[in-house]
C-alpha cells in the first residue's frame, strides 16, 4: 500500500505492522497488562455519539484553535513518543518537520535519539519539551538552560512514570531498548522486515540519545549512553519538584499523566500553567480510568485556572471533538503518528495529521459547527440523552475563557 492511499489511521498501523519487526510494532502498539487499558480508552470514547445541526451555514468553518496564546491549524498536536529512530532514522527530526509543515505543535519526548537544538529549529517555533524528571537533576537543569537557549517556551513534565509498568508484550518478546541486540530468533524475525533491517544497519545500527552524550561518560557509545539516561530512572518526582520546576523554568509548565481532579487543583495552586490528562495510552496502569471518563470532573474542577488538554486513544477526528465538547482545550496523538513514522517517515506522519484533520473537519461540518470555541456538552449524546441533561453541574469553559 502506498502511504498516500491509506485512508485511516488503522492503514497507517496496518502498513506500520508490515514495516516493522514483531516486537518493535508491539512496543508501539501494547500496553500493560491485559491492556484493559486500551480498550477502556477506546469503548470511552464510543459510547459518544455526536448530535448533528443541519440547516446552518458552516462554509466559514475552521478547525483552528488558539493555545497559550497562539492560533495552531488543527486542534491536535503530536504527543512525547521517546526512541522512534528505531523505527525510522532521524524520527524526532520527521516528526518535528511534519509538525512545522502542518502548523501544530510537536512534543519532544525526554527520551528521544535527536537533538534538542536541531529539532526547535526543524519545528519552527512549535516545539514543546517533554521532561522526565531523572535522579541526575543537574542535567535536568541544563537541559532547561538548552530549551531556553534553542527558543522552546513550553515545558510538558510526565508524572505518571513514576513505576515501571508490565507491559506484557515486551515481557513474553523479551524485548527493551537497553538490551535489544540481534539474538538468533530477533534475526529470524527481522528477515521477515528487509526493508526495515536495511534502514536499521546503514544508519549505524542502536541510535543514540543525542541530548545524553554529553552528560554520559566520555566515550560512551549509544548503548552506553542509553543505559546512563535510565539509571537515573525513575527520577520520583515529588510535588515540591514541580514547586521547584515553576521557579526554574520562566515559561509555560504542563503536567501530563494527571487523572484526579484534586491533583488537577494541586497543579493550579503551584502555578502550573496548564495539564494533560492522560493515562499514558494504556501504557501504565491497566486499571486506570479512561482520560474521556475523568475529564469533565477535572474541568469542572480546573475551571478557568488551567488549560486542560488530553491524549490517550484517540485514533479519529471524532474523538477530537468529543474531548472539546467535554471542555478539553485541545489534544494530542501519540500512536497515530508513530504508525506513520514506520509505514513511511515523515510523509507517512504527514499523511496521519492530513486524515485526522479531515475527519475533524467532516465531523465539525456535520455538526454545522463553525468554530470549534463553541463545541459544548450539548452536542453529546450519551445513555439515551443529551449529555447536558445528564451532568449539569459539569460546564465548559466559555467562549471567552477559552481564548
Amino acid at each position: 500500500m502506498k502511504i498516500a492511499g491509506a485512508v485511516n489511521i488503522e492503514d497507517l498501523r496496518q502498513e506500520a505492522k508490515r514495516y516493522l519487526p514483531a516486537m518493535l510494532f508491539d512496543f508501539i502498539d501494547g500496553g500493560a497488562e491485559d491492556e484493559q487499558g486500551i480498550a477502556r480508552n477506546r469503548a470511552s470514547f464510543d459510547a459518544y455519539r455526536l448530535l448533528p445541526r443541519y440547516l446552518r451555514d458552516f462554509s466559514a468553518a475552521s478547525q483552528s484553535v488558539t493555545l497559550f496564546g497562539r492560533q495552531y491549524a488543527s486542534p491536535f498536536g503530536i504527543a512525547p513518543t521517546g526512541s522512534a529512530a528505531v523505527f525510522r532514522p532521524d524520527a524526532d527530526l520527521l516528526l518535528a518537520r511534519a509538525a512545522a509543515r502542518a502548523d501544530v505543535p510537536f512534543v519532544m519526548s525526554g527520551a528521544s535519539n535527536g537533538l534538542i537544538e536541531a529539532c526547535a529549529q526543524a519545528a519552527s517555533g512549535r516545539m514543546w519539551f517533554q521532561l522526565y524528571m531523572t535522579r541526575h537533576r543537574a542535567h535536568d537543569e541544563d537541559i532547561l538552560r538548552r530549551l531556553r537557549d534553542a527558543g522552546v517556551d513550553t515545558l510538558v513534565v510526565t508524572v505518571d512514570s513514576e513505576a515501571r509498568s508490565r507491559r506484557e508484550r515486551d515481557l513474553r518478546n523479551r524485548f527493551s531498548f537497553g538490551s535489544f541486540s540481534f539474538k538468533p530468533s530477533v534475526v529470524c524475525e527481522a528477515l521477515r522486515h528487509p526493508a526495515w533491517l536495511y534502514s536499521y544497519f546503514s544508519n549505524g545500527g542502536m541510535p543514540t540519545m543525542e541530548n545524553w552524550v554529553r552528560y554520559a561518560p566520555p566515550g560512551s557509545g549509544a548503548r552506553d549512553v542509553m543505559r546512563y539516561f535510565h539509571s537515573g530512572l525513575p527520577g520520583m518526582p515529588r510535588w515540591e519538584d514541580v514547586d521547584r520546576l515553576r521557579r526554574l523554568w520562566p515559561g509555560r509548565l504542563v503536567l501530563k499523566g494527571i487523572l484526579h481532579p484534586d491533583d488537577a487543583l494541586r497543579a493550579a495552586e503551584l502555578g502550573v500553567d496548564g495539564i494533560i490528562v492522560s493515562n499514558h495510552g494504556g501504557r501504565q496502569l491497566d486499571r486506570a480510568p479512561a482520560t474521556i471518563e475523568v475529564l469533565p470532573a477535572i474541568v469542572a474542577a480546573a475551571g478557568d485556572r488551567l488549560t486542560v488538554m488530553l491524549d490517550s486513544g484517540l485514533r479519529r477526528g471524532a474523538d477530537m471533538l468529543v474531548a472539546l465538547a467535554l471542555g478539553a482545550r485541545f489534544t494530542f496523538v501519540g500512536r497515530a503518528t508513530l504508525y506513520g513514522l514506520a509505514a513511511g517517515g515523515q510523509a507517512g506522519v504527514e499523511r496521519a495529521i492530513a486524515i485526522l484533520r479531515d475527519e475533524v473537519d467532516a465531523n465539525q461540518r456535520q455538526l454545522g459547527c463553525v468554530d470549534l470555541r463553541d463545541l459544548g456538552h450539548e452536542n453529546l449524546w450519551k445513555d439515551g440523552r443529551i449529555t447536558a441533561a445528564s451532568m449539569p453541574a459539569v460546564q465548559p469553559l466559555r467562549k471567552e475563557e477559552r481564548k
